[in-house]
């Protein structure tokens, strides 16, 4: 029966989006903590959760075409529109309960990737501030190979920003 798959495929992307959710939440954690060294690796978690809800989401939208099917809907229906569809209130509860979880969900991951996102852009304004204050003249190498650079004068730099 298609609608025992996709309520399992639900399951599964609920799951996928609760580890979501953990990942942005440690990221949060390291950026607010000042924390850079881990940045990198927490990013590529994030990264790989979101490449298996796509995934997922390929297989989630066969599983709707099937049931469509099934129940004589479209076969890219929406999910509220799958509850709005159901032959019986079982499955409607079940799907509507789902489509809650979801949201939720998608909610409390949007709120978090705004504020790393807002977190990390200040981190990058802060470091070219930094690096702009330095007030070193550039230039590029002459013919005898001096870069003509001049030192101006010593600098204290804080290597946790």
């Amino acid at each position: 029966m298609g609608a025992n798959e996709l309520s399992a495929s639900l399951w599964r992307e609920r799951n996928l989006f609760e580890i979501l959710e953990y990942k942005l939440e440690v990221e949060h954690l390291l950026l607010t903590a000042g924390n850079s060294k881990w940045i990198g690796r927490v990013t590529d978690e994030i990264d790989d959760v979101v490449g298996a809800l796509r995934k997922l989401n390929l297989i989630r939208d066969l599983e709707i075409e099937r049931l469509g099917e099934e129940w004589e809907i479209d076969g890219r229906a929406s999910l509220r529109e799958i509850v709005e569809a159901a032959p019986d209130a079982v499955w409607a509860d079940i799907f509507a309960a789902h489509l809650g979880a979801l949201l939720e969900l998608a909610e409390r991951i949007r709120t978090l990737r705004d504020t790393n996102s807002h977190l990390l852009r200040s981190a990058i304004r802060s470091t070219q501030e930094t690096i702009s204050s330095l007030d070193a003249t550039l230039s590029t190498y002459d013919s005898r190979g001096h870069s003509g650079f001049q030192p101006a004068g010593a600098q204290l730099l804080d290597k946790d920003i």
